[in-house]
């Protein structure tokens, strides 16, 4: 972000789209978490707030990234009426780039992409560093906006033999079985606790507010990656299962307060001693899987850092196809 002058960059939707690539959604993600366990990188406050209309959540997400020089913030959040009533995405948002020699605005660069990008990225981060070399079957759990984007990145970045899936609606999973038949890996839909039962890594991705995975249907050797929505009272995950598993996040704070360690941690059965930022695993400052038998768990809490280094790809891409508008201010 040294381009000169005072115009800014405006990386529009459909050039993320086109330009940004999962490859690229992987290292910068990987690399971020490493800069963020070195101290190169520093995550802001989060702001998440319901607004008392349309029954919208919305928020915002900043950080800092010195050794990139990558200082912004994503503003958005989620609007449950937008898909029924105005045929666009649920989850809207938008990512601001500044200078941080100066302060001042260099890019705005549409987040509705990148988001579910960064998140499927993350997830698969943690499945190449914490699950099983020898994992052969994947679970997914959960088959709404965000779901295509995990199952692709986990194809992707691990060998994986099967794909097994579950949705309170199982129609909903015939674009996860249409995503395996292009990648000629076996899928089958089935009972969640079938899914528990023949998984190796295991994919939440929901809305959910109650458990869905109970300690005792996991089998060891299982890496769990929940990924779903994190607010406050958020839960896919058996507190007793959070208890008894190795703990890794992107960030430890947002995991206890409103990602899925907050139940585990409101009981006293864990604290933050107990959770290990994923990045000092990628930096090999910390241990990651125990032994093959442990049940390891990340908890992708989603962080600002992570839409800021997206947003410094896009920008990047942009400018060497010569796609990115510049508008003068």
């Amino acid at each position: 972000m040294n381009q000169s002058g005072n115009g800014v960059l405006v990386i529009a939707e459909h050039i993320c789209k086109s330009h940004v690539s999962m490859a690229d959604a992987f290292t910068a993600v990987e690399t971020t978490f490493a800069a963020m366990d070195s101290g190169a990188a520093v995550n802001f406050p989060v702001v998440r707030q319901a607004l008392g209309h349309a029954e919208a959540l919305y928020g915002f997400k900043s950080g800092f990234d010195m050794r990139r020089m990558t200082l912004g913030v994503k503003s958005g959040g989620y609007w449950p009426r937008n898909q029924a009533e105005w045929n666009i995405a649920n989850h809207q948002s938008t990512i601001l780039l500044f200078d941080p020699d100066s302060g001042r605005l260099r890019a705005v660069v549409g987040g509705n992409y990148l988001t579910p990008l960064r998140t499927a990225a993350a997830s698969a981060v943690s499945i190449t560093h914490l699950a099983r070399s020898d994992a052969a079957v994947l679970g997914i759990i959960g088959a709404g906006q965000q779901a295509p984007f995990q199952l692709r990145a986990a194809l992707a970045h691990h060998a994986f033999q099967k794909v097994v899936a579950w949705n309170r609606s199982a129609a909903a999973l015939s674009v996860l079985a249409d995503i395996c038949a292009e990648k000629g890996v076996p899928f089958a839909a089935v009972p969640l606790a079938q899914l528990a039962a023949s998984a190796d890594v295991i994919i939440t991705i929901t809305a959910a507010h109650a458990a869905l995975l109970e300690a005792e249907a996991v089998r060891p050797g299982t890496h769990i990656a929940a990924m779903g929505t994190d607010t406050r009272g958020k839960q896919e995950l058996d507190p007793a299962l959070c208890a008894a598993a190795a703990l890794f996040t992107d960030d430890v704070t947002q995991s206890m307060s409103i990602g899925e360690m907050q139940h585990a941690a409101a009981s006293g059965t864990i604290g933050p001693g107990d959770i290990t930022p994923i990045g000092a695993v990628i930096n090999k400052t910390a241990s990651g899987r125990p032994h093959d038998d442990a049940v390891t768990i990340f908890d992708g809490t989603g962080v600002g850092l992570q839409d800021l280094a997206m947003a410094r790809v896009a920008v990047q891409r942009a400018l060497q196809a010569g796609v990115a508008a510049h508008v003068a201010i």
